[in-house]
């Protein structure tokens, strides 16, 4: 009887630890999905306050940015400095104020109150309160 050689048996163990391994790195692909999609749908649909409060301060700092750079453009091109600057620059305030007042009044429309939350006087504690 002859004996199967010493690479057989090394290529069928070979063969076999592949099959391992690839059947280790399905099995990790589907708990990595199976994690994936459970964090995708408890994830909040509202923003988190970091990405609220990032939206606020960049609306904010690109309303004056622009302002200023208009303001220095314009003084630029029409010799005026500083005058052009400073004007835009605080209109460029003024709108990032408004922009920023318009975010948030946009993000709390979007977002309702928790429950129970104290919302200030309504309509019938202002009956009672004048008579």
């Amino acid at each position: 009887m002859t004996k199967p050689s010493d690479d057989q048996g090394k290529a069928a163990h070979a063969r076999e630890a592949t099959r391992d391994l690839a059947s280790r790195i399905a099995s990790a692909k589907r708990e990595r999905d199976l994690e994936d999609n459970r964090a995708s749908r408890d994830a909040s649909p509202e923003m988190t306050g970091l990405a609220r409060g990032l939206r606020i301060g960049t609306e904010f700092i690109a309303a004056v940015l622009v302002g200023a750079g208009i303001g220095y453009l314009i003084d630029f091109g029409l010799g005026t400095s500083p005058w052009g600057l400073l004007i835009l620059l605080l209109m460029g305030f003024a709108a990032g104020i408004l922009n920023v007042i318009r975010v948030v009044t946009e993000m709390n429309a979007a977002s309702p109150a928790p429950k129970g939350a104290d919302l200030g006087p309504d309509a019938e504690d202002e009956e009672r309160n004048e008579n």
